[in-house]
C-alpha cells in the first residue's frame, strides 16, 4: 500500500512539473514592447533612444475562490466555476533624476507625469493561463479543458475559469486541495521616448515598455461532503414458480454520516411481485447493517433464471434533508416448482376413473346378456 501512495505521489509530481514547464514555455519571462500604436513596428528602441523618468512600486496580486458551495457529493461530475480577482495595488512611484537638454524644463516635466500615468499599468496581469491540478487520485480533472487563459485583468476586476472535475465514488468525506497554477505578464517599466527615435523611423512611438512574467500556484478548497453511502452486501433466499418466499436483502452503510429513519424499497416487475415493497430499517450508523425482508410471488410460468431487482433506501441525512441512496441491483435466483397433483388434477382424473368403470361396467353387463340369450337359443 506504501509502494502504491509512492508511486501515485512521484505520478503526480510528474505531472504537475510537466504543467509548469508547459506553462513557462507558453509565456515570455521578459520581453520590453512599444507603446502606442507598435503593434506594426518591430524594431525596438534601446535605452540611447529613451529615458526613464519614474519607477512603480506594484504588481498583479492574483487571488481565486470557488463559486457557489464547494462542498461536492461522491460520484458525481461537476462543473467547477473558478473567480480569480486582481487584488494588485500600486504602493507609489519614484522621481528618478533625468534631464533632456534639449527639451524645456515645464515641458519635460509633463513628460514625466505623462509617463508615471503609463507607469499605473503595472498592476495589470496580461496572457493569464491557468491550468487546474488534482494531487488526489479521487478527483479527476477533465484533461481537454484543463488549460484556461485570460486576455487580460485588471486591477479591481475579475474573471471566471471553468473546469469539469469528477469525484471518484469511493472518496472518503473530508477536506482537499485542488492547484491552479497560473503564469502571466505585467508591466515592470515605461520609458520615454526620445527625439532621437525619428533616427529609426518610429516617429509615432511614445514609450517603450517592458514586462516580466510571474508564476504562482494558488489552492483551491473544496470538500466531499459527509453523507451516508448505502450498498447491498448479502441476499439470502430463493424464489419458485407459482409461490411466494421471504427474500432477506442486508444492507450495509459504509460511509461517515447517519441515514436516519431508513426505508428500503424494491421494484420488481412481471412475472415476480409483491405486496409490501418498503420495509422500515431505522437509523442506520457508519458500518452498521440492517436486513430488510421481503415476501416476493412468481408467476407459474416464470422462467428459471436469475432475476435483477432494483433497490433503494430513502433516508433524512445530517442536514434534515429527505435523500436517496443509488439505484442498487439485487440478483435473486428463481427454481423451479416441485411437481405436486392439485386439486383440479385429482378431479380430472377421478372422473377419467369413473368414466372407465362405467365404460367396462356396461360392456361386462352387454356380454352377460348375449350370453343369456345364446344359453336361451340352444335349448
Amino acid at each position: 500500500m506504501r509502494l502504491v501512495t509512492i508511486k501515485l505521489r512521484q505520478k503526480m509530481i510528474k505531472k504537475f512539473t510537466i504543467i509548469t514547464l508547459i506553462l513557462s514555455i507558453l509565456s515570455i519571462t521578459a520581453f520590453p514592447a512599444l507603446g502606442n500604436n507598435d503593434e506594426t513596428n518591430y524594431l525596438i528602441p534601446g535605452h540611447g533612444y529613451t529615458v526613464d523618468y519614474y519607477k512603480s512600486f506594484g504588481e498583479p496580486v492574483i487571488r481565486a475562490s470557488i463559486t457557489g458551495n464547494p462542498e461536492l457529493s461522491r460520484g458525481e461530475t461537476v462543473d467547477l466555476q473558478i473567480i480569480i480577482a486582481n487584488c494588485g495595488v500600486i504602493e507609489g512611484f519614484k522621481r528618478l533624476n533625468v534631464n533632456q537638454n534639449r527639451i524645456p524644463d515645464s515641458a519635460e516635466e509633463k513628460l514625466a507625469e505623462a509617463e508615471m500615468e503609463e507607469e499605473k499599468e503595472c498592476t495589470t496581469a496580461k496572457d493569464i493561463k491557468a491550468v487546474l491540478v488534482s494531487e488526489t487520485e479521487y478527483i479527476e480533472v477533465e484533461p481537454t479543458a484543463s488549460l484556461q487563459i485570460v486576455e487580460e485583468l485588471e486591477t479591481g476586476y475579475t474573471a471566471n475559469l471553468r473546469y469539469t472535475i469528477k469525484i471518484d465514488s469511493e472518496a472518503p468525506a473530508g477536506s482537499y486541495e485542488l492547484l491552479l497554477p497560473l503564469n502571466y505578464q505585467y508591466q515592470a517599466n515605461v520609458r520615454t521616448t526620445t527625439a532621437d527615435i525619428i533616427n529609426l523611423g518610429l516617429t509615432d512611438t511614445r514609450y517603450v515598455r517592458e514586462y516580466r512574467t510571474k508564476a504562482e500556484t494558488l489552492k483551491i478548497p473544496i470538500s466531499i461532503e459527509n453523507k451516508p453511502k448505502l450498498k447491498v452486501t448479502n441476499v439470502s433466499g430463493n424464489l419458485a414458480q407459482g409461490e411466494s418466499k421471504a427474500i432477506e436483502i442486508t444492507y450495509k452503510n459504509t460511509g461517515e454520516g447517519v441515514a436516519k429513519d431508513a426505508l428500503a424499497r424494491i421494484i420488481v416487475m412481471s412475472p415476480l411481485s409483491t405486496e409490501k415493497s418498503i420495509v422500515r430499517l431505522g437509523d442506520i450508523e457508519p458500518g452498521e447493517e440492517k436486513i430488510a425482508r421481503f415476501v416476493i410471488s412468481a408467476d407459474q410460468d416464470a422462467l428459471v433464471k436469475n432475476y435483477g431487482i432494483n433497490s433503494e433506501i430513502k433516508y433524512i441525512d445530517e442536514d434534515g434533508e429527505t435523500s436517496f441512496s443509488e439505484n442498487m441491483k439485487v440478483s435473486i435466483h428463481l427454481e423451479a416448482s416441485e411437481k405436486k397433483f392439485s386439486i383440479t388434477g385429482v378431479a380430472v382424473i377421478l372422473i377419467v376413473l369413473i368414466a372407465l368403470y362405467q365404460i367396462i361396467n356396461v360392456y361386462r353387463k352387454r356380454n352377460k346378456n348375449n350370453e343369456n340369450v345364446s344359453g336361451d337359443l340352444n335349448e
